[in-house]
C-alpha cells in the first residue's frame, strides 16, 4: 500500500509541476489560450507562476527522488530561459514600434517641435531678415521651455 501511495504522490507532483509550467508558457504567449483562442502575453503572471515553482522546489528540496528533482529543475531552467526570451521579444517589439512610428501631428498639423524654435534657429532667422512666429504675434509659446 505504501508503495502505491508513493507512486500516486509522485505522479501528482509531476502533474502539478507540468500544470504550472503549462500555465507559465501560456502566460508568456507561447501557447494559445483555449478560452479566447488567442495567444496573450502576461509576463507578470508568468513571473508569479515561475516564482511559485521556485518556492515549490525550495520547500520540497531533499524530499524528492532523482526523477522528481530533475523534472522540477529542468522545468524551472526552461521556463526562466523562455521568460527572458519573452521579455526580450516584448522589448524589441516596443523598440520597433517606437522607432518605426512617425511623429504624430498636433491639431494644427504641426509636429510638437514645429511651432517651437530653439534660440539658435530664431537668431538665424532674425539675422537673415525673417522674424519668428512667436516674436511676431506676441503669443506665448505653445510648449513649456523644458521641451525646447
Amino acid at each position: 500500500m505504501n508503495e502505491s501511495k508513493s507512486d500516486i504522490n509522485k505522479m501528482l507532483f509531476m502533474h502539478l509541476v507540468s500544470m504550472l509550467a503549462m500555465s507559465a508558457i501560456q502566460q508568456m504567449g507561447k501557447l494559445v489560450d483555449p478560452a479566447t483562442g488567442k495567444a496573450e502575453t502576461n509576463l507578470d503572471a508568468a513571473q508569479a507562476t515561475i516564482d511559485m515553482l521556485d518556492m515549490l522546489e525550495l520547500k520540497t528540496r531533499g524530499n524528492l527522488d532523482a526523477e522528481e528533482t530533475k523534472l522540477i529543475k529542468d522545468t524551472l531552467m526552461s521556463l526562466k530561459m523562455n521568460y527572458v526570451e519573452s521579455q526580450d521579444l516584448k522589448t524589441d517589439a516596443r523598440r520597433q514600434t517606437t522607432d518605426d512610428r512617425p511623429e504624430k501631428a498636433e491639431a494644427g498639423g504641426q509636429t510638437p517641435d514645429a511651432g517651437h524654435q530653439t534660440a539658435e534657429k530664431k537668431g538665424q532667422k532674425e539675422e537673415s531678415g525673417q522674424k519668428s512666429a512667436s516674436a511676431d504675434d506676441g503669443k506665448t509659446p505653445k510648449y513649456h521651455k523644458k521641451y525646447e
